[in-house]
C-alpha cells in the first residue's frame, strides 16, 4: 500500500511525468520541457479537466486528471502555469497528490483507510520522551491537546507511554478513530490525510487537521516537537534543510488541495 501511495513521489525522482522519458547525468534527472503555450480549466462529465493548449493532462496511470470542483482545478492549473522550462514534479505538489489519489488511492480507498488506522495504533503522540524536561514540556504543550480532542469530541481514549516500549491502544479508541476517519472517505481526501500522516508520523495529527482542529502550521509544528527539539541542540545541515523543505511543500499542497475540495 504505500509504494501505491509513494508512486508519485518515484516518478518525481525519475523524472517520467510528463512526456518523454527520463535520463540520469551526473545523478541529476533530466525532465520534459514546457510544449504548451495555454493553461486551462475546462467542465467535464463528473469534473473539471485540466487543458494544455485543448488537451486534457492524463495522469501517469493514463487516466483523465479530473478534479470534483473547480477551485480544486484551479491549483493543479496553477501549477502547470508557473512551469517555466522543465516539467520538474517536484514542484507541483498538488498535481502529483491528485496523480495518487486517481491512480492509487481510488482503487484500493479501503487499503490506505486501513494504512491511516495503522498509524494511530503506534501513534507519534502516544510515546513520549521521560527527559530532559524541556522536550518532555513541549510535548506535553504540542500534543496532550489533541489526544484531549479526541477524546472529549470523538470518545477516542488514547493512552500514554514514555519510550519506545509498544503500548497497546484499546479496541474501541481505534474504532471509534476509524469511524471518524471514513467521514472523509474520498480519494482525494483520503491521499491528503495520508500525506499528513506519512510526513508527520501522526494519525491522529492528520485527522485533527483534516476536521480543522488544528491549522496546517500547528499540525506540522506539532508533528515536528522531536525534530525541532535535536535542531535546536545541533542544527540543521544542507541535505536535511533541503528534504524539510520538500517535505514542508507537500504537507503544506495537501493541505491546500484538502481545502479546495471541502
Amino acid at each position: 500500500m504505500r509504494d501505491i501511495l509513494n508512486d508519485a513521489e518515484k516518478a518525481a525522482e525519475r523524472g517520467d511525468v510528463g512526456p518523454g522519458k527520463s535520463n540520469r547525468e551526473k545523478d541529476k534527472p533530466s525532465f520534459p520541457k514546457r510544449f504548451y503555450k495555454e493553461v486551462s480549466v475546462l467542465e467535464g462529465d463528473g469534473g473539471y479537466l485540466i487543458t494544455l493548449d485543448e488537451r486534457s493532462v492524463k495522469t501517469p496511470g493514463k487516466n483523465e486528471l479530473s478534479l470534483p470542483n473547480e477551485d480544486a482545478a484551479g491549483l493543479v492549473a496553477e501549477e502547470w502555469r508557473s512551469i517555466d522550462k522543465e516539467i520538474n514534479p517536484l514542484l507541483m505538489p498538488v498535481t502529483r497528490l491528485c496523480n495518487t489519489a486517481i491512480d492509487g488511492v481510488a482503487q484500493e480507498t479501503q487499503a490506505v483507510m486501513e494504512d491511516i488506522v495503522r498509524y494511530a495504533s503506534s501513534d507519534l503522540l502516544c510515546y513520549r520522551a521521560d527527559s530532559p524536561e524541556g522536550l518532555v514540556e513541549k510535548q506535553r504543550e504540542h500534543w496532550d491537546p489533541v489526544l484531549d480532542w479526541m477524546r472529549d469530541e470523538n470518545g477516542a481514549n488514547f493512552v500514554t507511554a514514555d519510550g519506545i516500549m509498544h503500548v497497546a491502544q484499546s479496541k474501541e479508541a481505534i474504532t471509534l478513530f476509524g469511524a471518524q476517519l471514513k467521514k472523509h472517505n474520498d480519494p482525494f481526501k483520503l491521499a491528503c490525510i495520508h500525506t499528513f500522516t506519512s510526513i508527520g508520523g501522526s494519525a491522529i495529527l492528520a485527522l485533527a487537521l483534516a476536521e480543522e482542529h488544528l491549522n496546517v502550521e500547528e499540525c506540522w509544528n506539532a508533528a515536528h516537537v522531536d525534530e525541532d527539539w535535536n535542531i535546536s541542540l545541533w542544527g540543521l545541515d544542507y541535505e536535511a534543510e533541503e528534504r524539510r523543505k520538500q517535505r514542508w511543500k507537500d504537507f503544506h499542497a495537501a493541505d491546500r488541495l484538502l481545502k479546495a475540495i471541502a
